[in-house]
């Protein structure tokens, strides 16, 4: 099993950066891809990044792309999601996930443990 806690979000102006970290527990951290996905207000939970489990392959979508950049440390049993020139359209609170598979999986159904989450509002 696994369980994971979301830090970083906070209010950041538009165009600024923001380091968002996501901090698991479990012996077989490694065993698992992990994902970011984010929540608008009335909005559908979008994926947003993705990293395989040896942190070798990532996965982003057009949204962010270029903006956007995942990390992990096996080690620490840590991910990282880096935001750059961030836009007031990325208000939304931030979720990590892990899924214990091969692949990086895209839809939320897909995957196992879910953090808390964690706020982050970019102010125009």
């Amino acid at each position: 099993q696994v369980q994971l806690v979301e830090s970083g979000g906070r209010l950041v102006q538009a165009g600024g950066s923001l380091r968002l970290s996501c901090a698991a527990s479990g012996r077989t951290f490694s065993y698992y891809t992990v994902g970011w996905f984010r929540q608008a207000p009335g909005k559908e939970r979008e994926f947003v990044a993705g990293i395989s489990r040896s942190g070798g392959q990532t996965y982003y979508p057009d949204s962010v792309k270029g903006r956007f950049t995942i990390s992990r440390d096996n080690a620490k049993k840590a991910v990282y999601l880096q935001m750059n020139s961030l836009k007031p359209e990325d208000t939304a609170v931030y979720y990590c996930a892990a899924d214990y598979a091969v692949t990086i999986q895209l839809v939320e159904v897909e995957y196992d443990y879910w953090g808390q989450g964690t706020q982050v509002t970019v102010s125009s």
